[in-house]
């Protein structure tokens, strides 16, 4: 029963999948292009598959008919970008002539597809400088957010016509103009432990030069940068400091306890009848323990400042924790009354703690992975 069910269930699925392919449900949704698209690339792979060659046949005229139209209608009109949206339309059609032409069974239904491709150069040298003008117009406006549409119009521009008048230029001085310019303050690590932050804080740097990718709007600069390239104004300042931390705080914990085990074999005595019969007690042992500590840990701290008013954005603080610990132990009594555990902790000795620098470079991993978040969370907004 289970079996006639699976065999019934997987006919089902392969039939739906099998009609679906021919572009058939899209045809009767009226999305012609999509309908001819899947057509095509059914008889490719079956060039006699019935229902895709009558959604083709069908579906063709129509998809070209209504592509033709928008184009129609959207060189007549004022629209801003007129030229960019028919050139869509003319590319659409041609995408259809390419597909139709590399499937040997679709080119059985449609010998001969229509293209554009005398039409797509005109396109794309008036979308071109549609789109080229429209950069201009954003960026006389003068503003951030109108920079990044002129970035992208001028993005566009260069894809119509690579190298088109002084379109490299021009996307240059818009993505300047739409670039958050934040400063980084990375202040000093107090010097009382002898200790250097310098690895932390390039990492930071390292991260914020090379690795951001969260924005391409924003772009970070530490104080030498700004001022060698003579950055014309900042927009934001992000200081960052250890508002506090401590390396090596050490705790030595001792414990003693006096652990016993029943039942356990100690001896045999010999029986009247010449047998032996194991002999159980109860055995004990005093076990000391030693457990050292070392704490290392510190509060970072992250604020963003406004360049022209000075105020306060964003202040957020970071706690770092790195513990680091050793066991030791010795016993007197019966061995066998500890447990296996216990036993390699009595084959241990006092061992030093790492040195300071690398137990501040440990309680500072979780601190840079908690600032990374927050820096691409609030910097995303941009």
């Amino acid at each position: 029963m289970k079996k006639g069910y699976l065999i019934f269930s997987l006919l089902i699925i392969t039939f739906f999948l099998y009609d679906c392919s021919s572009g058939k449900k899209a045809y009767e949704q009226g999305d012609y292009y999509e309908a001819v698209l899947k057509a095509v690339n059914r008889l490719r792979q079956k060039p006699d598959h019935k229902k895709s060659k009558e959604t083709l046949k069908g579906g063709y005229p129509l998809a070209v008919q209504t592509i033709e139209q928008d184009a129609r209608n959207s060189l007549a009109s004022n629209a801003p970008f007129k030229y960019k949206n028919a050139l869509r339309s003319y590319q659409l059609i041609n995408n259809m002539y390419d597909e139709i032409r590399r499937s040997p069974g679709a080119l059985k239904v449609v010998p001969n597809p229509k293209n554009y491709y005398d039409k797509v150069a005109e396109m794309k040298q008036l979308a071109a400088e549609e789109s080229y003008v429209a950069g201009l117009n954003a960026l006389e406006r003068n503003t951030r957010e109108d920079a990044k549409q002129a970035y992208y119009f001028f993005k566009d521009v260069d894809s119509f016509v690579p190298g088109y008048k002084d379109v490299v230029n021009k996307t240059e001085d818009a993505l300047f103009q739409a670039t958050l310019k934040v400063v980084v303050e990375q202040i000093p690590v107090p010097t009382r432990y002898q200790l250097s932050a310098r690895f932390f804080q390039d990492k930071i740097e390292e991260y914020l030069h090379s690795h951001y990718r969260s924005n391409l709007f924003v772009k970070f600069y530490n104080p030498r940068e700004a001022e060698e390239i003579n950055l014309p104004y900042v927009d934001q300042y992000l200081r960052l400091n250890f508002d506090d931390f401590t390396v090596g705080e050490t705790h030595i914990i001792k414990d003693t306890e006096t652990v016993t085990k029943d039942s356990v074999v100690v001896g045999k005595v010999t029986l009247e009848d010449g047998t032996s019969m194991d002999v159980y007690n109860t055995v004990k042992a005093k076990l000391t323990v030693w457990k050292k500590e070392v704490i290392s840990k510190g509060l970072f701290s992250m604020k963003v400042f406004d360049a022209q008013t000075k105020a306060v954005l964003l202040h957020k603080k970071f706690e770092g924790e790195f513990v680091w610990f050793s066991e030791w132990a010795n016993f007197n009594g019966d061995e066998r009354a500890l447990s296996k555990e216990q036993l390699n902790i009595c084959k241990n000795h006092e061992v030093a703690p790492p040195p300071p620098q690398d137990l501040f470079i440990e309680f500072t991993r979780p601190i840079y992975d908690q600032l990374v978040g927050s820096v691409n969370g609030y910097y995303n907004r941009f």
